[in-house]
């Protein structure tokens, strides 16, 4: 999710501000905003074991090491780098306030699917509401013939939810990653962000104070995990995870982020967009059910996550990895078994969004 407007948003979702910079923070369903009517607490991850993934032209994923180069922030280990001054009192903030979303139950969400363009001619697209400039782009999308969004069984946005649409285009090195995405008779899409696949794009991303497909102006695709992760045993990045807007900092954030939202009310402890969290490196591993979870650890503690957008399901996979690992396998981690590392300056956001 994302946006310029102030309040953001998922999976795939944003929040950016008009073109005056006011801020328009009635806007519920926003990249960055808490989806009415998904995640609820007690609920199950939204699209675990949704049907279609298995279709032609879906990607369970290889991997998001083969995405971007490897100088990127989220492919370099954190495990020894300093913590934060204030991850104490984040962490604490956190836990006090409710903790992870759904009834502070560290669980993942299996939903997010990846399509590889399949030679079909790119669709243009009309920019819905959900759709903010300069932040989001407008070029033709590679479609393919077959797939479906995050948390649909097709490309029609029956549910209601971020409905995000996401494609590699491998040849051309281009991602395209949409929220609210909807195709039926005609393609309308919400913001579209396009990512140069041979670029790192540094602590200023697309630009400071844009938004993404995701609130936090991050791609997505990058910081999901995936089966073939879980069947090597290593997990070499950073994992994409997400909090309730009241338990984020309220417009502020740190890179690798370039953006947050006004939905957030979060005060001056809680964690800001762009916050890496850390697995304690003393976590006992060994007391996680299987060894797909522990993998996930392992990840966790060598390359932490990041916190890139709002809503109630802790932790991102790639569809099909629940394969190997169930939505509940990690309940067991505790806000207070992490911790947060250095994340540099803290930058305020006002919704003025200035591309690269």
């Amino acid at each position: 999710m994302g946006t310029r407007w102030a309040m953001g948003v998922l999976l795939l979702a944003v929040a950016c501000g008009d073109d005056d910079g006011a801020i328009d923070a009635g806007r519920a369903d926003a990249p960055g905003v808490d989806a009415p009517g998904v995640d609820a607490p007690g609920v199950d991850a939204p699209g675990v074991d949704a049907p279609g993934v298995d279709a032609p032209g879906v990607d369970s994923g290889p991997g998001a090491s083969g995405l971007f180069p490897p100088t990127v922030s989220w492919r370099q280990p954190v495990d020894g780098a300093a913590l934060d001054a204030e991850s104490d009192a984040a962490i604490a903030w956190l836990d006090d306030n409710g903790g992870w979303g759904n009834s502070n139950r560290f669980q993942i969400d299996f939903s997010f699917v990846v399509l590889q363009a399949d030679g079909s001619a790119a669709r243009s697209f009309t920019p819905t509401g959900d759709h903010f400039s300069p932040d989001c782009d407008t070029d033709d999308v590679p479609v393919p013939a077959v797939g479906r969004l995050e948390g649909e069984t097709g490309y029609a946005c029956e549910g209601d939810g971020d409905c995000h649409l996401i494609v590699v285009d491998g040849p051309a090195e281009r991602l395209y990653e949409m929220w609210r995405a909807d195709i039926r008779d005609t393609f309308r899409g919400g913001c579209l962000a396009v990512w140069d696949l041979s670029r790192d794009y540094g602590d200023d991303g697309r630009g400071v104070d844009c938004t993404s497909a995701d609130a936090a102006g991050l791609p997505i695709t990058p910081l999901l995990f995936t089966r073939e992760e879980l069947e090597a045993g290593e997990i070499a990045h950073a994992i994409r995870f997400i909090l309730p807007n009241a338990r984020i900092r309220n417009r502020v954030y740190v890179a690798p982020a370039t953006h947050s939202t006004g939905a957030t009310s979060g005060d001056a402890e809680a964690p800001p967009y762009g916050a890496r969290l850390r697995l304690r490196a003393d976590y006992p591993l060994e007391s996680l059910p299987n060894d797909a979870a522990r993998t996930v650890a392992r990840g966790l503690q060598r390359y932490g996550m990041i916190l890139a957008d709002a809503g109630q399901i802790a932790l991102t996979a790639h569809a099909g990895a629940d394969d190997l690992i169930g939505p509940r396998d990690l309940a067991d981690l505790a806000v207070t078994d992490f911790e947060m590392v250095e994340g540099g300056t803290r930058r305020t956001f006002t919704g003025d969004c200035v591309r690269r």
